[in-house]
């Protein structure tokens, strides 16, 4: 083997580690989440699937969730889909945009382990 193919054979290895061990920080963060949101909490194991039940537990149809795929809008429909889920949580605008948008996974985790409640009727 080369060192190229070394290196190559290396960031693949570390990619593939990265990549797995965000897969399951994610799960850790979005299953208990869903679950204080009244979603299927399982459905974090997809985060296609878990898109569209964090997108109903911010009060909005799963079809809204095709938006995520539109550029620019996508970014938008993010933010508003933070705002709703922040509101939920009974939570204001900032610690929506910077922790449920910028920094989603912290945000998730807050609001997944702490004693924060979920009610639907606040998002109305």
């Amino acid at each position: 083997m080369t060192s190229d193919n070394l290196a190559n054979s290396g960031a693949t290895a570390g990619g593939l580690i990265g990549g797995f061990l965000g897969y399951v920080l994610f799960v850790a963060a979005v299953w208990p989440f869903l679950n204080k949101a009244g979603q299927p909490g399982w459905t974090a194991l997809i985060p296609i699937v878990a898109a569209f039940f964090i997108v109903r537990a911010a009060g909005l149809s799963a079809w809204w969730t095709l938006l995520y795929f539109v550029p620019i809008v996508n970014i938008v429909f993010a933010i508003i889909v933070a705002l709703r889920l922040g509101k939920g949580f009974g939570h204001g605008a900032v610690f929506s945009v910077f922790l449920l948008w910028l920094f989603a996974l912290i945000g998730y985790f807050i609001l997944s382990y702490s004693s924060n409640t979920y009610d639907r009727s606040r998002i109305a």
